[in-house]
């Protein structure tokens, strides 16, 4: 028994050094904002109007360090003011992001470099439109191409096996991993969306979940499916009352602190995992996603159904995965085609 409770024990030893832990207050950034005038007072006031309009927090996250990363470029040239950024400026910042190099020595990736000169481009614009400046300098600004889309590379039914049978489902925290993974698995929730499950959420008498504010801010209502359904109920009843601090949280699944997962956290564990069974490629939960399309497909789902169960807006986003199923076009190409069969096998394609 003893052996059975080593998560949950581990988990409350968590909570009680996260009760010790002092706190850090936010560093203060040094950009000038002496007066309503200066860049950065006036990236914050564009922030502030994207939070009016209701923007996504992510989003808002994304735009703010895109900003933080300009202004901090700006301040160590002395450019204070929006009206001293010129284009030659900004093709000059476009220069320093392409050379720039992380922590971990490795170059921004090019839908960095994007995102972050995006963000330029939608400060300057809001500028030109309530006329603080006369020009927009980042209008005609050339972003770096697109890197060509590459196909998802879907698990095996083999693979996914492995990779839900990794957590230890003896130990009840076990029970919360196992839970998670078939979650993943069986709705194709963004990681984002399964960080943001409330209990109120899953629908166990219908069987669905419902994901609220999910890309693009919509909300929609997924299949769970039983497998998934069988783990949610474990987990709910074995686990998450001893990981619970407070009523007050309604997160559906929780960390070893009682409190709700970050969208990386749950990534670089989904990565662990990954790992562990050997799976060694791109993606974590985006893989788990992918792997559920994909045999969805390959069993015979209609696109439009998959469309919706991954939440795409457009349906050429999800025609994607009609690339992906290489099995399935083998075994066609297998019976059609005259030369598909092995030398001395016959048969011919059934009639459409």
């Amino acid at each position: 028994m003893a052996d059975k409770k080593r998560g949950i024990d581990r988990a409350a030893r968590m909570r009680r050094w996260s009760q010790k832990k002092g706190g850090f207050a936010a560093a203060p950034d040094g950009f000038d904002r002496s007066d309503a005038g200066t860049l950065a007072s006036q990236a914050d006031a564009w922030l502030a109007r994207l939070e009016e309009r209701a923007y996504s927090p992510r989003t808002l996250q994304g735009r703010h360090w895109a900003l933080r990363m300009f202004l901090s470029w700006a301040h160590e040239r002395g450019l204070v003011r929006p009206e001293a950024v010129t284009k030659p400026v900004l093709e000059s910042y476009q220069r320093w992001l392409w050379r720039y190099a992380q922590k971990n020595g490795k170059p921004l990736s090019v839908m960095s470099q994007r995102t972050f000169l995006a963000a330029l481009q939608g400060l300057f614009a809001w500028l030109c439109r309530d006329n603080f400046l006369p020009s927009n300098p980042a209008a005609d600004l050339e972003l770096p191409r697109k890197p060509k889309r590459s196909l998802p590379k879907a698990l095996s039914a083999e693979e996914t096996a492995l990779v839900l049978s990794v957590p230890d489902t003896s130990d009840a925290l076990g029970v919360r991993d196992r839970a998670i993974l078939e979650t993943l698995y069986a709705t194709g929730l963004r990681r984002a969306e399964v960080v943001r499950l409330d209990l109120a959420d899953i629908d166990r008498a219908l069987g669905t979940v419902w994901v609220r504010q999910g890309k693009g801010g919509k909300d929609r209502v997924v299949p769970l499916g039983g497998h998934a359904g069988h783990w949610l109920d474990r987990y709910l009843k074995e686990c998450r009352p001893r990981l619970e601090v407070s009523a007050k949280e309604k997160a559906l699944f929780l960390t070893g602190y009682g409190e709700r997962f970050s969208p990386g956290a749950l990534g670089n564990w989904v990565r662990r995992v990954l790992h562990t069974a050997g799976v060694e490629r791109p993606g974590a939960c985006h893989l788990l996603r992918h792997s559920c399309a994909t045999h969805m497909l390959e069993n015979g789902a209609d696109i439009r159904f998959i469309q919706q169960l991954l939440g795409h807006a457009r349906l050429d986003t999800t025609q994607i995965y009609t690339e992906v199923s290489i099995r399935q076009l083998r075994e066609v190409h297998t019976r059609c085609h005259p030369h598909g069969s092995r030398a001395g096998e016959r048969g011919l394609c059934e009639e459409a």
